[in-house]
C-alpha cells in the first residue's frame, strides 16, 4: 500500500508544523497568537484521522510500516492526550509569547512546531514495522522534547536541564542504536515482522549470546525513555527545570513511545506467533528476570525519592518514575503469561496508557492555576509553599488536583483504580509465584505512593496560608485554556472512573489489540 495512505495523520502534523515553522519568521505578535489554534486545529483532523482514517491491516510496499489496531490506538491516545499539552501552552499575553508558566520569546511558533513533531513521533513508533523506522520514531518523539525543555522559560536551571537531558538522551540512543545493529547482525534482518519469523526458526533452547545482548542493550535503551530506574537519574532536575507545560508533555510523550517500541522489540525478540513470548521459548529467560527486577526497582525507586522530595514537580517527576514501572510490571507479565492472559496484561498496559495521561496532566494543570510564592522561577506554584493553604482561596483547582492524587494512588471512582486493577489482576489470576510477588510488590508500593500524594492534598486543605504570602494580592489569571484542559482530564478521570462500563468497554477493546501485523 501507498506509505501515504498509512501516515495521514502523521502527515497532517508533519505539514502543520511545517506551516508553524514558516510562520516562526514572522516577528509579528499576530502570528504568534494564531500558532497555538493552527497546532489545536491540526491535532484535532489528525485525531479524526486516526480514528476514521487509518487503515488496519496494511502494511506498506517495503515492510517499513504496518498499520495494525494497536498502531491506530496509539495514535488516537498519543494526539489526544496532546490537545491537552496545547492548551496548557496556550499564550496568555498581549504579545503572545508566554503565559504564567511558560516564556516563548518570539519562538512561539517553533515550540508548537516541535511539539507536533514530537507527537507525529509516537505515531510513527505505532506504526513501525522495522528497526529503521523504529529508531527514527522514537528520535523524532524525543529530540523536540529536548529543545522544548531548553527554550522553555528564560532561566538558567532550563537551560542545564535542557542539556542534561539531550547529552543523556543521545547516550540512550547510542546504546539503542548499537542494540539494533546486533539485532540485525544476528537475524539478518531489519522489519520486525521477519525478525520474529527469523528468531522462531532458531533451536529452541540455544539462542545465541548475541541476541540476549542485542536484547539487553535495546532494554537498557529504552529504558531511559520510560525513566525507568537505573535510568531515571535524570528526571528530578529536568522536570523541575523546565516549565510546566513542558513537564507535562515529557512525562508523557517519550514514556509512550518507549513504551510502544519496548513491546514491539520483545515481540520480535520473543519470535511470537501469537502467543505468549515465553510459550514461543524463545524469549531469553535472563531479559524476563531483566524486565521484573527493572520493574520492581523502578516503582521503588520512583515512590522512595518522591517521599523526599519538598517541591512538588519534582515529587511528580519522581511519581513518573514509578508508574513507568507500574507500566513494566504489565509487560513483565506478559513475557510470562499464557496466550489468553497475556492479552489481559497487553490491554492494561494500554489502558494505563491513556489513563496517566489523563491524570497526570491534569495534575501538572492545575499547579499552572495557582500563584507562585515568587516570581523566580515560575510565577505559578512549584512547592508546597505555594499550594499550602491554597484551598480557602481557590476550592475548584485544589479539588481538581485531589481528585487527580487520589487517581494517580488508585482510589476507586477514579480512572487510575482501573490502571492499576488491570494491571494486577492477570498476574493474580495467572496462579505463577513469580507474577504473584510481582503484584503484591506493586500494590504496596501502590500503598507507599499514597504518602506523598496524601502529603499535596493535605496541603492544600488542611494547613494554613504561610503569613508571608501577600494576602493584597489580585486574583491570578485564569486562562481559559488551562482551565479546560484541567477540566477535561479531571472530568475523564472521574468519568471512567464512575461509569464502569465505559472503563471496561475500553479495557476490552484494548485486550484485543495486537503488537504486530498478523500477531
Amino acid at each position: 500500500m501507498d506509505v501515504f495512505k498509512l501516515l495521514i495523520p502523521e502527515v497532517i502534523l508533519f505539514l502543520a508544523a511545517c506551516a508553524l515553522l514558516m510562520l516562526g519568521g514572522s516577528a509579528g505578535t499576530r502570528a504568534r497568537k494564531i500558532a497555538p489554534a493552527v497546532a489545536l486545529i491540526a491535532l484535532l483532523v489528525a485525531l479524526v484521522a486516526a480514528v476514521f482514517a487509518s487503515p488496519t491491516g496494511q502494511i506498506d510496499r517495503t515492510g517499513a510500516l504496518a498499520v495494525t489496531e494497536m498502531s491506530a490506538y496509539v495514535k488516537a491516545i498519543s494526539i489526544g492526550v496532546s490537545i491537552l499539552f496545547v492548551l496548557l501552552a496556550w499564550p496568555t499575553s498581549a504579545s503572545g509569547d508566554s503565559n504564567r508558566s511558560i516564556h516563548f520569546s518570539t519562538e512561539t511558533s517553533e515550540y508548537f512546531a516541535l511539539l507536533l513533531l514530537a507527537v507525529a513521533g509516537m505515531c510513527v513508533v505505532g506504526a513501525a514495522n522495522s528497526l529503521p523506522t523504529l529508531f527514527l520514531g522514537i528520535e523524532l518523539s524525543s529530540i523536540p522534547t529536548y529543545i522544548m525543555v531548553t527554550m522553555s522559560r528564560p532561566q538558567q536551571q532550563a537551560q542545564e536541564a535542557g542539556v542534561k537531558y539531550f547529552f543523556l538522551g543521545a547516550a540512550a540512543a547510542a546504546i539503542l542504536l548499537l542494540g539494533m545493529a546486533y539485532l540485525f547482525g544476528v537475524t539478518g534482518e531489519m522489519r520486525l515482522d521477519r525478525i520474529a519469523d527469523a528468531v522462531r526458526g532458531m533451536t529452541v533452547g540455544h539462542v545465541p549470546a548475541l541476541l540476549t545482548l542485542a536484547g539487553v542493550l535495546l532494554i537498557v535503551g529504552l529504558l531511559f525513555k520510560l525513566a525507568a530506574a537505573p535510568l531515571h537519574f535524570y528526571v528530578g532536575d529536568v522536570y523541575q527545570g523546565a516549565a510546566t507545560p513542558v513537564t507535562a508533555a515529557i512525562s508523557y510523550i517519550p514514556k509512550v513511545s518507549g513504551t510502544i517500541a519496548l513491546l514491539k522489540i520483545l515481540d520480535a525478540l520473543g519470535g511470537s506467533g501469537g502467543g505468549a513470548w515465553q510459550g514461543a521459548g524463545m524469549l531469553d529467560p535472563k531479559l524476563i528476570k531483566l524486565l521484573v527486577i527493572v520493574a520492581v526497582l523502578t516503582m521503588t525507586v520512583g515512590n522512595v525519592l518522591a517521599l523526599l522530595q519538598y517541591n512538588v514537580k519534582r515529587v511528580l517527576a519522581y511519581s513518573s518514575v514509578a508508574h513507568s514501572g507500574y507500566i513494566l510490571v504489565g509487560i513483565a507479565s506478559m513475557a510470562l503469561l499464557a496466550p489468553g492472559p497475556r492479552a489481559e496484561a497487553m490491554g492494561a498496559v494500554a489502558f494505563y496508557l491513556l489513563a496517566y495521561g489523563i491524570m497526570n496532566t491534569a495534575a501538572f494543570g492545575v499547579l499552572m492555576m495557582l500563584p507562585g510564592a515568587a516570581r523566580e522561577p515560575a510565577l505559578s506554584a512549584e512547592t508546597y509553599d505555594d499550594i499550602q493553604g491554597i484551598a480557602r482561596r481557590r476550592p475548584w483547582p485544589a479539588l481538581a488536583m485531589t481528585l487527580c492524587c487520589l487517581s494517580l494512588i488508585g482510589v476507586p471512582a477514579t480512572i487510575g483504580f482501573f490502571g492499576k486493577l488491570y494491571i494486577v489482576r492477570p498476574a493474580i489470576g495467572s496462579g505463577d509465584t513469580q507474577l504473584l510477588w510481582l503484584a503484591v510488590l506493586t500494590m504496596i508500593n501502590a500503598v507507599i505512593s499514597a504518602a506523598y500524594y496524601l502529603k499535596i492534598v493535605a496541603t492544600m486543605w488542611t494547613l494554613p496560608e504561610p503569613e508571608h504570602r501577600n494576602h493584597a494580592t489580585p486574583p491570578s489569571e485564569r486562562p481559559l485554556p488551562v482551565v479546560i484542559a484541567v477540566g477535561l482530564s479531571a472530568a475523564a478521570t472521574l468519568v471512567f472512573g464512575i461509569v464502569l462500563p465505559l472503563a471496561g468497554a475500553l479495557y476490552h477493546k484494548a485486550t484485543t489489540l495486537t503488537i504486530a501485523l498478523g500477531r
